[in-house]
């Protein structure tokens, strides 16, 4: 089973940030995890049992090491495919709502970035509900497109390299 994911965090830096949101679409179950809720070890463990495979965008680099970081008994034995990185191999470069602008794929949330993710969590922290309820809508989309996406990605492969059935690599 697949499990496609994204967190939102208080900055960049694993060791100096928190994570504050984790998203996951598991089989046809979506889940968001939320600091000071439900975001805890057992509960990211329970996620990740039993996947075979992990689908990000720029998790190799970003949300994978920050999980790790933050649960450091959190032991993640699935492959691992990092859409930016097969964004890369068909010509398409930027970040993911960039991708996904390039490939047509729509957004209902006016949350732009992680930056404004951040402010997002910082406000929710400060009293106002409906920040948190647009982060999460945020994050929800940012999971949510990734299947569509690692469609769109595997087909541009598949023209690229004109091998209708070419197994496409884990990058």
């Amino acid at each position: 089973m697949k499990l496609y994911f994204d967190i939102e965090t208080t900055g960049l830096s694993a060791t100096n940030n928190s994570l504050t949101v984790l998203g996951a679409l598991r089989g046809s179950e979506f889940v968001q995890l939320v600091a000071g809720k439900n975001l805890h070890e057992q509960a990211v463990r329970e996620l990740f049992e039993n996947v075979s495979e992990l689908v990000t965008f720029n998790g190799r680099r970003f949300d994978l090491p920050f999980v790790l970081s933050a649960f450091p008994g959190l032991s993640v034995s699935a492959g691992h495919k990092d859409l930016m990185f097969l964004g890369w191999d068909v010509g398409l470069k930027g970040g993911l709502k960039s991708l996904e602008v390039q490939l047509g794929l729509s957004r209902k949330t006016d949350v732009k970035n992680g930056y404004e993710a951040v402010i997002l969590w910082q406000k929710h922290l400060s009293g106002c509900s409906k920040s948190l309820d647009r982060l999460l809508l945020y994050n929800k989309e940012d999971v949510l497109n990734l299947p569509v996406l690692e469609e769109k990605l595997e087909q541009l492969w598949r023209q690229k390299h004109s091998e209708k059935t070419a197994q496409i690599p884990v990058p």
